[in-house]
């Protein structure tokens, strides 16, 4: 519709010119109450965006974390090689110049002799039975004897006094208890291979049987550990004693499996003397249980984990963990 037209149905039918207007305008109403709320719905997706885009900036630093540029423990990065805090020094792998290395000596008191000679003469084959020798040559070979279990049998005597008619029995040594057993040095290898090399028991019982023919059970290495602990207990009270003495103690905890499930390692040290003890939990529970933080009144060093600043003796701030926080702020911002 044109002006022309529009201007001759306002003469001819004002009636349904109102009715046009009127609908026209209700339209226009609707239109605008959509755009309203269409602008509504665009503020509150911008407002989504937004907390969206801070998550995925929070994810990304987490993911980027790693126990190089934070307090992550070593044992959760799974799939991630790490990258050492130390600097490279340019040298080459090996000894360096200047360095007086460690050679293998000529021992002053060889275990064994055996002295080698030629009975005929190589040039002209007379004999050399009785020729003294003019000079000799040395030369030795440090190597290990073949292993072999060494069984020591104890007999106790027992004989009758001849003036009252006693039965006198001699005693056996201490720690022979069982009329069959394993020795010491046996108990002492058993542990140093499971405790300080972390040989497995079904390695450990391998490594006896191949190496000494003797066949030991999963059970005799447990008990071996358990014989052992008890042993221990008085010298790991000395050494928590001594801790409670020191001016600093450094402290950290991190995650181990212990039978397929993650545990937690607390750690307590000088610079002498360490203190270790697993425990399911990573937080106060553990600590109290273990009891040294609750009894220190000295000063701590840790990585600012919260639970620590629950004890009331004095915090510093572990300067490894520091280095950490500042490398991730300036590999996750690029803030110098």
């Amino acid at each position: 519709m044109n002006k022309v037209q529009f201007l001759a149905l306002c003469r001819t039918n004002p009636e349904e010119v109102f009715k046009l207007v009127t609908a026209m305008g209700k339209t226009v109403a609707e239109l605008m109450a959509q755009v309203e709320n269409l602008n509504s719905q665009v503020e509150d997706l911008k407002t989504q965006v937004s907390v969206l885009q801070e998550e995925n900036q929070e994810l990304k630093a987490q993911l980027n974390k790693n126990s190089r540029n934070s307090n992550k423990p070593p044992s959760t990065e799974e799939f991630v090689k790490t990258k050492s805090q130390r600097i490279k020094s340019g040298k080459k792998t090996g000894g360096q110049k200047g360095h007086p290395g460690y050679t293998l000596e000529m021992s002053s008191n060889p275990d064994r002799i055996d002295v080698h000679r030629n009975n005929k003469c190589v040039n002209c084959g007379c004999g050399l039975e009785n020729q003294a020798a003019e000079s000799v040559e040395k030369r030795q070979v440090h190597d290990i004897p073949e292993p072999a279990m060494e069984v020591t049998e104890h007999i106790s005597e027992i004989t009758t006094c001849p003036c009252c008619g006693v039965l006198n029995k001699a005693e056996f040594p201490d720690g022979v208890n069982q009329p069959v057993q394993y020795g010491d040095n046996f108990i002492s290898i058993i542990v140093y291979l499971n405790q300080y090399q972390f040989i497995p028991y079904n390695r450990i019982v391998e490594y006896f049987e191949e190496l000494y023919g003797v066949k030991i059970s999963e059970a005799t290495v447990y008990n071996a550990m358990a014989a052992v602990d008890e042993e221990l207990g008085p010298v790991v009270n000395a050494i928590i004693e001594a801790l409670l003495d020191s001016d600093v103690l450094n402290v950290d905890e991190t995650g181990m499996r212990i039978e397929a499930k993650r545990q937690w390692v607390h750690v307590a040290s000088n610079e002498k003397l360490t203190h270790y003890r697993w425990h399911p939990k990573r937080g106060n529970k553990a600590t109290d249980e273990i009891g040294i933080l609750p009894q220190y009144n000295g000063l701590i060093v840790h990585d600012f984990w919260k639970p620590y600043y629950k004890y009331s003796c004095a915090h510093s701030l572990c300067n490894a963990h520091n280095i950490r926080e500042l490398t991730a702020i300036l590999e996750l911002t690029g803030q110098t």
